[in-house]
């Protein structure tokens, strides 16, 4: 079974500026299925495309199941398919033996910067760069999910 375990902080812009950063991800999503127990997203990237099934999230884990599939049949799915969803630039940084996942979004959602850690376990001790401000993990409206429904221009 597989269990993804997250957490999520907002990250303060005028330090994110200032990070030496890897070349960045182009990320374009939707959603097949979109509800408070589960999710069903197509991603596609400049290569390759997925589809991921989630769980609802209990603390901050969930079940997850991520497959590859060709880009072109993502493509055809968030074209035919799949509700409105989000893009953005995701930025991979190594901090102190973690991998820290920095999304920078964009559309209705521009402005948002979002950063990921994902956890062994719930109770996962780990250090956070300075550029890392507030843990919304608990809070439903950061996930991609929802900033689909309800982008982050509209708050």
């Amino acid at each position: 079974m597989g269990l993804e375990t997250e957490r999520k902080f907002l990250v303060d812009h005028e330090k994110w500026k200032r990070v030496k950063k890897p070349k960045g991800m182009h990320y374009r999503q939707g959603y097949l299925i979109n509800d408070d127990s589960r999710t069903v997203r197509v991603r596609i990237t400049d290569k390759l495309g997925y589809i991921t099934f989630k769980g609802s999230t209990k603390g901050i884990t969930r079940k997850e199941f991520e497959y590859k599939i060709p880009r072109e049949d993502g493509i055809e799915l968030l074209e035919i398919f799949s509700a409105p969803g989000t893009e953005k630039i995701r930025y991979r940084i190594k901090y102190e033996g973690k991998r820290w996942e920095v999304d920078e979004f964009l559309g209705d959602n521009n402005g948002l910067i979002i950063a990921e850690i994902e956890l062994k376990d719930e109770h996962e001790e780990f250090k956070k760069p300075d550029w890392v401000t507030d843990d919304v993990s608990d809070e439903k409206k950061y996930y991609n999910s929802n900033l689909s429904l309800n982008p982050y221009k509209r708050w």
